[in-house]
């Protein structure tokens, strides 16, 4: 099973950048597609972006279409999700994790938060 810790998240502007990064644990992380979920202050958990066990297919969320993008590096069991354009809407606690029905155990996820 994978371990996964996400760090990277802090405090910026409107129209910042930030990248994330989420660092796993174990062999088996290349064999896994991954995904960055975010969840804001009383909202549901919700999917920004996947990315096959290659890192050649990624998938967005209409909202961050041409603002974030996700990559992978297997070598180094990282993933990572680079965001400009950063909104308000942004703000959300932001985990990785498999992108599976049945995810592995959620880490503390890394907050990132949006405002002038």
């Amino acid at each position: 099973q994978v371990q996964l810790v996400e760090s990277g998240g802090g405090l910026v502007q409107p129209g910042g950048s930030l990248r994330l990064s989420c660092a796993a644990s174990g062999s088996s992380f290349r064999s896994y597609p991954m995904a960055w979920y975010r969840q804001a202050p009383g909202q549901q958990r919700e999917l920004v972006a996947r990315i096959s066990t290659s890192g050649i297919t990624k998938k967005y969320v209409d909202s961050v279409k041409g603002r974030f993008t996700i990559s992978r590096d297997n070598a180094k069991n990282t993933l990572y999700l680079q965001m400009n354009s950063l909104k308000p809407d942004d703000t959300a606690v932001y985990y990785c994790n498999t992108d599976s029905p049945q995810p592995t155990d959620w880490g503390q996820g890394t907050q990132v938060t949006i405002a002038s």
